[in-house]
């Protein structure tokens, strides 16, 4: 590839068919970021795991996710800075290695791609628990296998095929979600259905208070809540494939806190009002038992196919982000050539292969520990998620300063408050580490992620002796078509 048509490239960003400077199509329009950003704060977390979390903190839980909520918009806010100084696909790999060294990037890239594979293993499980509701006599494994089958043929087809996909399993998670919130507000006004007697604001109070179990049990929570927000940063992996990204990826982060106002905090506060905490299960959606309890005909099976549209939602999502980190870190030389190469569609066909099977590891564990899946594999997610973040807001703090410094130019989409709000962020996401090592349960995460640092350390030691002048940072002239 020449220069000429390097730059070509480079301005080509606002058509559609058009490629990136990467080689990658520009083939996620507007409306597919804007869903696909959505639908990246709507996910298993949330369907599945606030079950739990109910009946750990009470109603207090909305209040964990409201302040989660906060720090991720500064996450956020953010990564959309380092975007449009630099918009890349790969971002937060790229943006470690530029502004803490190749070591880093090397780490946080693979770091991420374990945090998608990982969490792709949770939302097969939660796909096949929901997918229980109808086939109990379905074992987990199958149905776990059958959907992972079946996204990995989509992922291979084209980005726009994602893309499109991605779009309208987020529009049936926000209707849905818009949907149960006007009902339940409905139940509260005008006290129908059978939980019409029962349904008041009191809710959130009148059964041992705010916070039942202590303000401790609450902040326990949040390393599930956490894991809840996980995804919100995959728009900064669309960028390097989006139509506009200078337009696009701001109206995106900076809808973030009316979503978690909304999706989360919103529908939470909803059904803790119509449902009294109490009557909540950990392993049990609490949108579903909601619906249930309200009586309204198949409401709760409807709600059930919904959540089961979120997991699919995040697994295809997963599989996408991870075939695009490989083929980042192969083109730093911190990965196989082989995952450099496109497809004829321009999909990174190889390390979404490479992925997908150890996804595959999900349906061992549905088939070997199907009670305990769920729980091992989001602690490792959540963790890995942990390291992503904190990459982000630490490569954001290093380019204020050299912004400040006149080293770099500033981006023409400033994070309010500067490395202020970043260095809070940092803070909350080192106390949410400590929270992890604290719990008994879900220390085991601590455990792998140091396994898997020191693997990568070996793996980086071999690389430099191997290669000693590099990785130095992206190879200009990518192969696009394999």
């Amino acid at each position: 590839m020449t220069s000429a048509q390097v730059d070509t490239e480079k301005t080509s960003g606002g058509t559609s068919g058009q490629t990136s400077e990467e080689g990658y199509e520009r083939g996620l329009g507007s409306r597919q970021v804007q869903m696909i950003a959505i639908g990246g704060a709507i996910g298993v977390g949330l369907f599945l795991g606030a079950g739990a979390n109910i009946a750990k903190a009470g109603p207090s839980l909305i209040l964990m996710y409201a302040l989660a909520g906060a720090i991720v918009f500064f996450i956020m806010r953010a990564l959309g800075e380092l975007l449009l100084y630099r918009p890349v696909s790969g971002s937060f790999a790229e943006y470690s290695r530029e502004f803490l060294g190749p070591f880093f990037g090397y780490f946080t890239g693979w770091t991420y791609w374990l945090m998608w594979v990982v969490t792709g293993m949770a939302e097969l499980t939660a796909a096949a628990i929901y997918v229980h509701y109808w086939f109990p006599d379905v074992p987990q494994w199958v149905t776990a296998l059958v959907f992972l089958v079946i996204l990995f043929g989509v992922n291979l087809i084209s980005v726009k095929v994602f893309g499109e996909l991605e779009f309208w399993f987020s529009m049936v998670k926000v209707t849905a979600l818009v949907g149960m919130i006007v009902i339940g507000l409905g139940v509260l006004t005008f006290g129908f259905s059978s939980a019409g007697d029962t349904a008041a604001v009191s809710n959130l109070w009148a059964f041992d208070g705010f916070f039942p179990k202590g303000v401790g049990s609450s902040l326990m929570t949040l390393q599930g809540v956490m894991f809840a927000y996980l995804a919100v940063e995959l728009v900064g992996v669309t960028a390097g494939e989006s139509e506009d990204p200078e337009k696009t990826l701001p109206k995106a982060i900076n809808t973030l806190p009316w979503r978690i106002a909304l999706f989360y905090v919103g529908a939470l506060t909803v059904i803790l009002c119509v449902v009294k905490w109490t009557e909540f299960a950990p392993g049990v959606s609490p949108f579903v038992a909601a619906f249930a309890k309200i009586g309204i005909p198949a409401g709760a099976a409807i709600v059930n196919f919904v959540v089961l549209t979120a997991a699919l939602s995040s697994c295809n999502s997963g599989m996408y982000s991870t075939g695009r980190m490989l083929r980042n870190l192969a083109d730093s030389g911190e990965a196989p050539a082989a995952f450099k190469k496109l497809s004829v569609t321009k999909t990174p066909a190889f390390g979404i292969t490479v992925s997908v099977l150890f996804m595959g590891i999900g349906v061992v564990l549905n088939y070997i520990v199907p009670d305990k899946a769920f729980g091992y594999v989001t602690s490792v997610a959540t963790a890995a998620g942990i390291w992503t973040w904190l990459m982000i807001l630490i490569s954001h703090v290093l380019y204020r300063r050299a912004v400040v410094a006149g080293r770099l130019p500033a981006s023409p989409f400033p994070a309010p408050g500067g490395a202020v709000c970043s260095w809070i962020a940092i803070a909350f996401l080192l106390f949410v580490t400590c929270l992890i090592a604290y719990d008994r349960d879900s220390r085991v995460c601590l455990y792998v992620m140091a396994g898997w640092a020191a693997a990568l350390a070996v793996g980086w030691t071999i690389l430099k002796n191997r290669t000693p002048a590099a990785p130095t940072g992206p190879d200009p002239e990518l192969e696009k078509v394999g």
